[in-house]
């Protein structure tokens, strides 16, 4: 048998003649359920498919198809209350309805429109603005050029809407103030009056003051121990007062207990 390094090449051997090989077909597939679908398509027989009925129901030969057996019918007219009133009011009558004719008045309409000219009020001109060279000019007032809403009776007070919540606020403010004294009447706890508040925070400030001072009164060089220890104790206790501060200055109400 010759390899395939020698079949690519000339040989003498690729002229005997080979047989082809077929391989052999792979089988039909076939689905494991082909029995029970045939037992279930022929058990379900579906009526009237492709030939109609099974059995055409057939009328009585006395129910014969009649002529405009197969028009449609249209419901019976509805009387309404329209019909029975006149649509118009009734002509005239030629005689007895005849309008007066000759009467004559003493009024002078000329001396009258005179009056009423001279009387009435004039009216005042139309504000306008003109932005073009040719002379187009709009009306002033919708154009924003004019201060309308400030020449408002209102421009200027508080809305309604706002001394109604200022309102409820103030009055929740007072009932839950009410409800703090009674509460901590009952622990012997007080409020801090505003008097006590501003003496604390004098006293405070002119402690931060004090330590303010001193701490700018250090040394620049931080060269030993302790100079830094001063340093960051100076420092704490800055931080202690300012967050005492604060605390004051925030909050209205503060509770004492006695």
């Amino acid at each position: 048998m010759p390899s395939n390094q020698n079949l690519q090449e000339e040989s003498i051997y690729n002229l005997i003649p080979q047989e082809k090989v077929i391989p052999p077909k792979p089988p039909r597939y076939e689905s494991k359920f082909k029995e029970t679908a045939k037992e279930e398509i022929k058990k379900v027989k579906q009526d009237h498919r492709t030939m109609g009925y099974a059995k055409e129901p057939v009328q009585k030969p006395t129910e014969y198809l009649k002529s405009h057996e197969k028009e449609p019918k249209l419901p019976e007219p509805q009387k309404t209350g329209r019909i029975n009133q006149p649509a118009k009011p009734s002509v005239p009558h030629p005689v007895k309805d005849r309008p007066l004719l000759g009467v004559k008045t003493n009024k002078n309409f000329i001396s009258q429109n005179a009056v009423d000219t001279i009387m009435a009020v004039p009216r005042k001109p139309e504000k306008n603005f003109v932005d073009t060279r040719k002379g187009d000019k709009f009306k002033l007032e919708p154009s924003g050029l004019e201060p309308v809403y400030v020449k408002k009776k209102t421009f200027g007070t508080v809305p309604t809407y706002l001394i109604e919540r200022n309102e409820e606020r103030a009055k929740f403010k007072a009932e839950y103030e009410a409800y703090m004294q009674e509460y901590f009447k009952k622990g012997a706890m007080r409020t801090m009056s505003d008097g006590e508040r501003d003496a604390i925070l004098q006293g405070l400030k002119q402690n931060w003051d004090d330590l303010h001072h001193a701490y700018q009164s250090l040394s620049v060089s931080i060269d030993t121990l302790p100079k830094k220890m001063k340093k960051e104790k100076l420092e704490s206790e800055m931080k202690a007062l300012e967050k005492d501060i604060d605390l004051l200055q925030r909050h209205q109400l503060i509770y004492i207990a006695d």
